[in-house]
């Protein structure tokens, strides 16, 4: 079957046996990088049209003009909520294996009201160090280099997160509290389960929903359609977004993750954490990401939503050999965390 990327143009031959029937598979072009979604149907006797003139299937593929609006949406760049610099280069930091402590105490210094909450959050009571810390270098020494990024990360994109979104009818503070929420998850399965992940996890696991910020005046321009849709209870957000615009949030999270130059494998990883099925390869980072947020669902961290109407995939449970009981247990530390952190931040 031959695949071509929308985005450059590029020309892929893939064996038809290595492409499950019956449902949509998406992973990054060698080339640029950008999602390609494949989708071959279910009877063998059909003829499989190319990726770029697929027809779109039920639910899974967006239409022409649905993709024209996307593009129309990501276009617009100056009405993109930018990444704080701080955030993308403690992620790089985060990612190299030797860096140090002079490498993130040099970021951190670069943004003197990031490095003043540094400095206050350390100080707090989450982590116990009341009066104990004077100097970023100093907090770096006795967090330890992974905590302190991970403290970056969170004072860097709280702002961004912790807005009002009037379309979705969602308060200002339950995106940000959400967003915790599964960031600690994801921290927690990767460390119980895969430790090589924990950065990466912890990282999407922040920002695996900014995708709703850009979407927001879109759903607001159809909210009386979007709480007709939302109001018998029986449709996530997910499915609303998709009936109103064609596309969700999580795909314009990954388009957005890429303006933000976020490495591929945790864009991919935003893409389907829904449904961590959709990528045949490398789906640990999905799975981790999936179970995180439904666990934050389930301990009252949504965004509005029933938890029925977001079920944890058994397969993600298989692949990262976790049981409902574990589940429970992780469930507990998430809501003590979020709790704590976001009492403390409130007042750095």
């Amino acid at each position: 079957m031959k695949i071509t990327c929308e985005q450059c143009r590029k020309t892929y031959q893939i064996p038809d046996e290595r492409i499950p029937r019956g449902k949509e598979i998406v992973f990054p072009c060698p080339s640029c990088k950008s999602l390609i979604r494949i989708y071959l149907p279910a009877d063998n006797s059909e003829t499989a049209p190319s990726a770029a003139e697929a027809p779109s299937a039920p639910d899974q593929k967006a239409s022409r003009q649905d993709q024209d609006l996307m593009k129309k949406i990501l276009s617009a760049v100056e009405d993109l909520p930018p990444m704080p610099q701080i955030v993308l280069k403690a992620q790089q930091v985060m990612a190299n294996p030797n860096a140090g402590f002079k490498e993130i105490g040099a970021i951190i210094e670069t943004d003197q009201a990031i490095a003043a909450r540094v400095l206050r959050m350390a100080n707090s009571s989450f982590y116990g160090l009341s009066g104990m810390v004077t100097s970023v270098h100093q907090a770096s020494v006795i967090l330890g280099l992974k905590v302190l990024g991970e403290l970056t990360l969170l004072l860097g994109t709280s702002k961004l997160l912790d807005r009002e979104l009037k379309g979705y009818g969602v308060d200002a503070g339950t995106l940000w509290k959400h967003s915790l929420a599964v960031a600690f998850g994801s921290k927690l399965i990767a460390n119980k389960r895969i430790p090589r992940f924990e950065n990466d996890a912890f990282s999407v696991g922040l920002i695996h929903d900014a995708g709703k910020l850009v979407l927001d005046p879109y759903i607001f321009q159809k909210k009386p359609e979007f709480d007709v849709l939302m109001q018998d209870g029986k449709k996530n957000f997910l499915d609303a977004e998709k009936e109103l615009l064609g596309f969700d949030h999580a795909e314009l999270t990954a388009e957005l993750c890429r303006f933000w130059k976020i490495p591929e494998n945790q864009t991919l990883a935003i893409r389907c954490h829904h449904e961590p099925s959709l990528m045949q390869e490398e789906r640990k980072l999905a799975d981790i990401l999936h179970v995180a947020n439904v666990i934050a669902i389930r301990s009252g961290y949504g965004t509005g939503e029933s938890a029925a109407l977001y079920p944890v995939q058994n397969a993600s449970l298989e692949d990262l050999l976790l049981s409902e009981e574990d589940l429970d247990g992780i469930q507990k530390e998430v809501a003590e965390y979020v709790e704590k952190i976001s009492s403390d931040m409130s007042k750095s």
